[in-house]
């Protein structure tokens, strides 16, 4: 049986390349020898990884809103939540990962769902501080759709805690970013709360 698997990369060579330097330059000066089987192949790997986990900086979050806008009456919480995040934190570029919880009431309009979670990973796939992209998703769906209000929950593990300095394998840090309504009216604000089943204590 003839095996037909085509691998397809879609990389900018000319950036595989030059980052792929810098990281044979880094490998060297940490004492390896890049010529050994082992590592011929890993500064290219880096590079494309690199380049995968900071994509979201060729993304436009409002225009993915856009491409999915429609006119709806609707005027309830609407709650994407449990979104797997994997982001890079700008300060030792090792990731963190974790979940968010995204909200927001219509006021007119409303999105498609894949769509929220689609700015998410438009948002968390650059280099990041937590509290940056918390900030950034909740702007980005009250501009994109000028809703009544907009919640964000984001709760994250970083291995720049788990693996070096204070070395905490089960801290989780939280942030949250609220607009409209969602600051306004505690009710709705602790509904939220509640439905995501976030830890905010």
């Amino acid at each position: 049986m003839t095996n037909h698997y085509e691998r397809i990369d879609a990389y900018n060579e000319e950036k595989v390349k030059a980052i792929g330097e810098h990281v044979s330059a880094i490998l060297q000066l940490l004492g390896e020898d890049c010529s050994r089987e082992g590592l011929l192949k890993t500064p290219e790997r880096v590079a494309k990884s690199r380049l995968f986990f900071t994509q979201g900086y060729l993304q436009n979050p409002i225009e993915i809103i856009n491409s999915a806008k429609f006119k709806e009456e609707y005027r309830q919480m609407i709650l994407v939540k449990d979104i797997e995040l994997y982001s890079t934190c700008e300060h030792h570029l090792l990731p963190f990962y974790g979940k968010a919880h995204v909200a927001y009431i219509p006021n007119g309009y409303i999105t498609g769902l894949s769509k929220i979670v689609r700015v998410v990973d438009a948002f968390a796939r650059r280099l990041q501080v937590q509290e940056r992209l918390t900030v950034q998703i909740r702007n980005c769906i009250q501009e994109a759709l000028q809703p009544l209000g907009v919640a964000v929950i984001i709760e994250a593990a970083h291995t720049c805690m788990q693996l070096r300095g204070v070395e905490k394998q089960n801290s989780v840090t939280t942030t949250s970013a609220f607009t409209g309504a969602f600051l306004s009216h505690i009710k709705t604000r602790e509904e939220f709360i509640l439905m995501t089943g976030a830890k905010m204590h």
